[in-house]
């Protein structure tokens, strides 16, 4: 637990770059963080569950939430939406907790303005084709998707100067130890 407001930690990158194992890896390694579960319009992947790894809702229901300003922010990627509750978001930090947010690069320019004070990495892959690879091996989405994904990823990939750190997700064990290292350095500027 951080003295005072907690940190928000946001990662962010091309679908397929392993956010979701780097952060899994991150909330094993460090019981401070905890995470944020997004809403999703697109449906579940085999073994996802609702509620754990993103609240699966309806188009209109999501599309309500937005009207309430619940989302601290939202986006549309390939289609579907996602957006970060921002309630529950706001009692973690001003309980001390750190939280990671996992954001497409759509949403992490909103948290920058809403939340100046988040700490932005970008997850980058070693390079493109690894990024297919790992996308095409993942068996979440078809041909046509696939194509679509690989374009937003450059248009991604370009953006990744926009954020605090750049984190190359070429073998995930360092990986991991960068972005606790640039957590842990963020801890000592707030104390």
């Amino acid at each position: 637990m951080s003295e005072g407001r907690g940190l928000l930690v946001v990662i962010s990158g091309p679908s397929g770059v392993g956010k979701d194992t780097v952060i899994k890896r991150l909330l094993e390694l460090d019981p401070n963080l905890r995470y944020s579960v997004s809403y999703t319009t697109r449906r579940p992947r085999p073994g996802e569950v609702d509620g754990v790894n993103y609240h699966f809702a309806s188009r209109d229901e999501f599309e309500r939430l937005i009207r309430e300003g619940a989302f601290l922010e939202h986006a549309t990627y390939g289609g579907n939406l996602y957006g970060t509750p921002f309630a529950q978001l706001d009692q973690e930090r001003a309980a001390g907790r750190d939280i990671v947010l996992k954001i497409d690069v759509q949403g992490a320019e909103q948290v920058r303005k809403r939340a100046p004070d988040a700490l932005r990495i970008f997850l980058a892959p070693p390079s493109m084709d690894e990024l297919l690879r790992r996308r095409t091996e993942r068996h979440s989405e078809d041909l046509g998707e696939g194509a679509a994904r690989q374009h937003i990823a450059q248009a991604e990939m370009a953006l990744a100067p926009h954020f605090d750190h750049v984190v190359v997700n070429d073998d995930l064990e360092r990986a991991v130890k960068e972005v606790l290292e640039i957590i842990q350095a963020a801890r000592q500027r707030q104390t």
